[in-house]
């Protein structure tokens, strides 16, 4: 069995915000094998499914972003599920909008979900899929730019992103982590094109 988590906070108001991006990926993923992802368990709701023929969990944790180790470890320690086995699908500010980047193991990148997780799993040896939300501009911190919503121009860049990033962990099931990785972590025209005008 593999563990897809995507990560987000519980709540209307957090939707359709930057730091709420894992949990689309993960709604998209459920839509596309005819999964609903609302049982609870694990302080979560979940999903199983199948991609060729390989079982998956489908994960959304509720505990908030900065406790969703609590979630994960409770799901992973439930079914035995080994590090390798686990995608974690999440916001990264350090990526240009909208780039979709495979990455195995390593930091936190100041990710606080990630954080958690490599805190409570006592690892950070988990896949990660990690999409791009840019840097706050100069009026804005951190924490407002990850809690705020997209404009116009970015909803278009973020949905083509979702779907992109539900590829990628098709890829990473299908084909395996460096098969996805040589496939998704190449920068398109279009991405190349997105970072002139971000840098700018």
């Amino acid at each position: 069995m593999m563990l897809i988590v995507g990560l987000g906070n519980p709540g209307k108001e957090y939707t359709l915000t930057k730091h709420n991006v894992g949990f689309l990926v993960v709604d998209e993923l459920g839509k596309r094998i005819g999964v609903d992802i609302k049982k609870k368990k694990f302080q979560s709701f979940y999903g199983e499914g199948f991609v060729e023929g390989n079982k998956i969990l489908l994960l959304k944790p509720q505990t908030y972003m900065n406790r969703s180790g609590e979630a994960v470890s409770s799901a992973s320690d439930f079914y035995k599920i080994p590090q390798e086995n686990l995608i974690v699908i999440h916001d990264e500010m350090d990526i240009s909008l909208g780039r979709i980047m495979i990455k195995p193991g390593g930091g936190s990148a100041g990710n606080n979900g990630i954080k958690s997780i490599i805190s409570l799993l006592g690892s950070q040896d988990f896949i990660r899929v990690r999409i791009g939300i840019g840097k706050p501009g100069a009026e804005s911190d951190g924490t407002n730019h990850v809690l705020s919503g997209f404009s116009k121009s970015e909803s278009t860049m973020i949905e083509d992103s979702i779907v992109t990033a539900a590829d990628a962990v098709s890829e990473i099931i299908k084909n395996g982590l460096q098969e996805a990785m040589n496939k998704y972590n190449v920068k398109s025209k279009n991405q190349e094109n997105l970072d002139q005008i971000n840098s700018h």
